[in-house]
């Protein structure tokens, strides 16, 4: 540290003035400058110096030392105990959809020849939405029906071979029966006899014959004229019609494509019906869906209306889950009116299911909650027994410690009220710069504050603050909740 200048010397009372002496070269080495040209008072001047800037040394070195102290200590940052609401609530997103939606298709395959119906055309049950050309299909059915009519010939001629065999039957059964008679009084031989009856078994067989083809002739005429069932059916699809009363909301072809209907029916209008009466298939994680019951109030927003605010119910937990890269969710049915329409198939809807209220209730931040001091867990435990905290959990050995305490809440909100025995630390700021352990017991969340039921251990009211977060030195080791400056 370098000395202050050298004051100058002021001139004495009733001193004659004089000049001062020019500087002299400097002597030659073991000379004495000459006596005549120093103050009287320079040794104590001196002096003075010498102690003033040991004083300054003093004074900086406490300074330094004071600081470097000071800087060892950790400095908090806290949040203040808050007296209000909280709602608990499952957040989820969902799609809107219509309650009923029905895909109309084409069980024909042709060329689209008419369409009747566009995007959001309004139709109701039977209105013609579609028309396929039919002239295939009518082709089939004139073949179908000449089918039936050569069968129904064919029936007719089969019943008159009947006939003529059952004539022939009766000519043979008589010649046999005459032929019998003549031959007890020996008057035909035994070969008349045995050609007569040959004869007559002959025109059993064709009769019988006869009846068969009758049978089968019935047969075709059947099937041919399920054939022409068939193809009047195929030709009466080639007419699509609304199979409900709703609004289109997709339309899939146009005019001149062709559809192939071989293993599915391709898909031409989707129709929804009755878009007043709406609902929401909101996914749900598998940690929230046990407490979502049926009959719960639901309100959700969708990007089309930022500001609206729209409002139903849960009607339905389906229990099909969807897995999506180890994500399991299930569909929450929700269902709501839209009355103007305001709302359209496919919406995204953000949707909260409130599942827990508590009103006017002292509330923590859950980064308190989280805190841990950066202190040794011994140096922890003392503070406890200090403040008569008997079971205080974990002190930061685990290192699952905060995580624990970040789940609190929420391990007490999926728990009736009155089940509920989950307590939490939270630390208070002293006046000395220090904190003190308060040990609460901790009601429902809202994933930013969390109840206080009751303080178990300690004093802690709403104005109160409470410690998030410790900011240490870059010389101090830092705690799991220490912020390096």
């Amino acid at each position: 540290m370098s000395l202050p200048d050298r004051p100058a010397m002021m001139p004495q009372p009733n001193a004659t003035p004089r000049s001062f002496p020019q500087p002299l070269p400097a002597s030659p080495a073991g000379l004495e400058p000459d006596a005549g040209g120093s103050e009287p008072s320079e040794p104590r001047t001196s002096r003075r110096r010498w102690l003033i800037a040991g004083a300054l040394l003093v004074v900086a070195g406490a300074l330094i030392t004071l600081g470097a102290h000071r800087s060892d200590r950790p400095q908090y940052l806290s949040s203040v105990v808050q007296q209000g609401n909280i709602l608990d609530a499952v957040d989820a997103t969902g799609t809107v959809n219509a309650v009923v939606t029905v895909l109309v298709g084409s069980q024909v395959s042709g060329t689209i020849a008419k369409l009747a119906a566009d995007f959001n055309s309004r139709v109701r049950r039977g209105d013609v939405i579609a028309l396929i050309d039919p002239s295939l299909l009518q082709g089939a059915l004139l073949q179908a029906t000449a089918d039936l009519q050569n069968a129904r010939a064919s029936g007719v001629a089969a019943q008159a071979n009947l006939t003529k065999a059952n004539a022939l039957l009766a000519q043979a059964k008589s010649d046999y029966d005459r032929n019998v008679e003549l031959g007890k009084t020996k008057f035909v031989t035994q070969a008349e006899m045995d050609v007569a009856r040959a004869n007559y078994e002959a025109a059993r067989a064709a009769t019988e014959a006869a009846q068969a083809g009758i049978e089968q002739a019935k047969a075709q005429v059947s099937q041919k004229a399920a054939a022409v069932t068939v193809a009047r059916t195929n030709l009466d699809h080639t007419v699509i019609r609304s199979p409900i009363d709703g609004i289109v909301v997709a339309r899939n072809v146009d005019v001149g494509q062709t559809v192939a209907a071989s293993l599915s029916a391709p898909t031409i209008f989707t129709i929804a019906q009755d878009l007043t009466k709406m609902q929401v298939y909101a996914k749900v994680d598998e940690s929230d869906v046990g407490r979502i019951r049926i009959g719960q109030r639901v309100a959700f927003k969708v990007d089309a209306f930022p500001t609206d605010k729209f409002n139903g119910v849960v009607s339905q937990v389906r229990m099909n889950p969807t897995t999506v890269q180890n994500v399991v969710t299930y569909d929450a049915i929700i269902d709501f009116q839209n009355p103007e329409i305001k709302l359209f198939p496919g919406m995204t809807a953000y949707v909260t299911i409130p599942v827990a209220t508590a009103d006017r209730v002292v509330k923590l931040p859950n980064a308190a909650l989280r805190f841990k001091p950066p202190m040794s867990p011994e140096d922890v435990r003392a503070l406890y027994a200090r403040f008569g905290i008997d079971d205080a959990g974990d002190t930061g050995e685990s290192e699952d410690a905060s995580r624990r305490d970040a789940v609190k809440a929420s391990d007490a909100a999926s728990r009736p009220r009155a089940e509920r025995n989950v307590t939490g630390i939270v630390w208070k700021p002293r006046a000395d710069g220090t904190i003190e352990p308060v040990q609460v017991a901790l009601g429902i969340t809202d994933h930013a504050y969390t109840e206080v039921r009751q303080v178990l251990h300690g004093t802690l009211k709403p104005g109160n603050e409470v410690v998030t977060t410790a900011v240490m030195s870059k010389s101090s080791a830092p705690g799991p909740q220490a912020i390096r400056r």
